[in-house]
């Protein structure tokens, strides 16, 4: 074979694959093709895919502010002045409290230093009766209360407490014009004396114990100081309350056999039954608590009405000593009698029996009566209780007619 037979072979396989670049081309721009409306579907998908039941309410507007491609552009939204928030009124349906004008203090009355004491002696009640009588006598210059009571204390415990022994002391320090008493609430409990241990309600321990509470009285009125001895009151529990009766008796009899005098408060707290009352009426007769929840010791309001039973005695004792207008002692604390500051003529005092207190003995034109040695129908009926006889035939003539003569009936 020719060696020039070749040469079209040859010149056939160096040629250019123009073909198949124009088939590669072809192919890319046909990937390009098929992919981008895959990407648009499926942004488009992605979108359709967002809406929900509202897109179906609120339409194209929801479909506008839905959020958009990261490539897509963003519409030009026209910014809105936004309008400030319309203040609502306040209604104040609160009614406005009502001005309570300034509270003026009562000014403290000063004592006098002459003033009368109250020496008040005794267990825990006796310290709630001294409050209520400082609050009876805040306003009187010549009362100075003083109240010494010990709360656990009594007649029977003597070794914790020893009153016959501290009561002189104080006598002889304060120098009371009046001595109240209040305790026994603390002595329901065994007494010791120097021979035996007497048990509560015993014959024994009552014996001991009027011997006590007559020995302690004794010991104010020798001293020729008033004694005032207040009751117990009615208590919670049932037993507390027979006791207090008991020893309420107990009390009255042996002050009031030394000349002391027993003041008696049971009715104020108890109710028309005689039973204990936790609220009942204060001093103004107002309906308050009287007693705290252990039904023993006494509220603000009950010390002041337990007050209020003592402090009528001692206001009769004291007289005016006790009053809230005394200032000072002497002449100056006289009322003013608004006489006046000229000197007056005075007349001679003139005897009502004297005839010439009228201006004469006789009567104008009046004689002197006649002198008669008889004496009167009204001398006879008041010197000598002597009625004169009734005229014939009145009513109280109540004498027989006398009997006719024979000639007498012979004429009728």
């Amino acid at each position: 074979m020719p060696a020039d037979a070749e040469l079209p072979m040859m010149k056939k396989m160096d040629r250019p694959p123009t073909r198949w670049l124009v088939l590669a081309l072809t192919a890319a721009s046909l990937c390009i093709g098929a992919l981008a409306p895959v990407h648009v579907a499926e942004a488009q998908e992605q979108r359709y895919q967002r809406r929900s039941i509202l897109d179906f309410f609120l339409g194209r507007r929801y479909l506008d502010d839905s959020p958009q491609a990261p490539d897509a552009p963003q519409p030009r939204r026209q910014q809105q002045r936004k309008r400030p928030p319309a203040q609502k009124a306040v209604v104040n349906t609160r009614t406005a409290p009502p001005v309570r004008p300034p509270v003026q203090e009562e000014p403290v009355v000063q004592k006098l230093g002459d003033a009368k004491k109250i020496l008040i002696v005794g267990d825990f009640l006796a310290s709630g009766l001294g409050d209520g009588l400082t609050a009876a006598f805040e306003t009187s210059p010549g009362v100075v209360v003083e109240a010494r009571g010990n709360v656990s204390s009594g007649l029977v415990r003597d070794d914790y407490y020893d009153w016959p022994e501290q009561l002189p002391k104080m006598i002889d320090e304060l120098k009371p014009a009046i001595i109240v008493v209040m305790i026994g609430a603390n002595d329901r409990q065994q007494m010791v004396t120097d021979t035996a241990k007497e048990k509560f309600r015993t014959d024994g321990w009552f014996a001991e114990y009027r011997r006590r509470v007559l020995s302690f009285g004794k010991e104010v009125t020798d001293r020729k100081i008033p004694l005032l001895w207040v009751g117990l009151p009615a208590f919670e529990s049932d037993q507390m309350t027979a006791d207090a009766v008991q020893m309420n008796q107990l009390y009255r009899n042996q002050v009031e056999s030394i000349g002391g005098e027993f003041v008696d408060i049971w009715d104020g707290f108890v109710d028309e039954n005689s039973n204990f009352i936790v609220t009942g009426s204060d001093v103004n007769g107002q309906q308050v608590r009287l007693r705290t929840s252990d039904g023993i010791n006494l509220t603000q309001a009950g010390r002041r009405k337990l007050a209020f039973y003592v402090e009528k005695p001692v206001r009769r004792i004291l007289g005016t000593q006790a009053s809230p207008d005394l200032v000072r002692l002497d002449e100056s604390a006289l009322p003013g009698l608004g006489l006046p500051t000229n000197p007056v003529e005075h007349t001679v005092p003139i005897s009502l029996s004297d005839p010439n207190l009228d201006g004469g003995t006789e009567l104008l034109g009046a004689r002197p009566p006649p002198v008669t040695l008889t004496k009167s129908p009204r001398d006879l009926l008041v010197e000598q209780g002597e009625m004169t006889p009734a005229p014939v035939g009145r009513v109280d003539d109540y004498r027989m007619p006398a009997a006719k003569t024979p000639a007498e009936v012979s004429v009728k």
